[in-house]
């Protein structure tokens, strides 16, 4: 396994805390050719990537009023062409050895926009667009593509857009979130592709 961040010293004790043969990486994956040079420098770690998991904070809060044309394109790179620059350089392998996993965290916003996060979800929503149309192309192949939405779960940047008034919302638990995308990356997942399945306690209650 290998995952990556942007300090070091933060990405070290993560690897620490994982512990196994997990290998840190210093990578800044804000944009495509972010993404890719990570998938390139993990392949030349491992030896070769059979799973993939995109995931990236998001973007500085903001609605459309307040928010300008050129906040767009940062926001797009980090959450929408990084992903794609990610699985543009690992698909390829994964197709040519007949398996591989492709599972991005995305956010419940895909379905359900959050009020002042306009940039999240305008970069996550072209994400979603982009990973069900691999989906359908790759479809046979061995290589399953899906998405995770989590709603609100426990992670530092909760806290930062909510404060003290996350301790009055639902919130999920970050290992059971986690088990569902293990299972996505499973065998046992080899007929589920092209899903966005939401991780929300039941947040989500439109029919479709």
């Amino acid at each position: 396994m290998a995952i990556c961040g942007r300090d070091r010293e933060r990405i070290d004790d993560a690897a620490a805390e994982i512990g196994g043969a997990c290998v840190p990486l210093v990578a800044d994956v804000s944009d495509a050719a972010g993404g890719a040079a990570f998938v390139a420098a993990a392949t030349e770690a491992l030896g070769g990537i059979d799973i993939l998991v995109t995931n990236a904070g998001g973007p500085p809060p903001g609605n459309f009023a307040d928010t300008d044309v050129e906040a767009y394109p940062a926001a797009l790179g980090l959450n929408l062409l990084s992903v794609v620059g990610m699985c543009k350089a690992a698909a390829p392998a994964m197709q040519s050895n007949g398996w591989g996993r492709i599972v991005a965290i995305t956010s419940l916003a895909v379905r359900q926009p959050y009020p002042h996060l306009i940039l999240s979800n305008t970069a996550r929503a072209g994400a979603t667009g982009f990973l069900k149309t691999m989906a359908r192309e790759l479809a046979g192949s061995g290589v399953t593509v899906n998405s995770v939405q989590p709603g609100l779960h426990r992670p530092d940047r909760v806290r930062q857009l909510y404060g003290d008034r996350m301790d009055d919302m639902l919130m999920g638990d970050p290992d059971d979130f986690g088990s569902i995308v293990a299972f996505l990356c499973s065998n046992h997942a080899q007929f589920v592709t092209g899903a966005q399945v939401h991780v929300d306690g039941g947040t989500y209650q439109a029919l479709q």
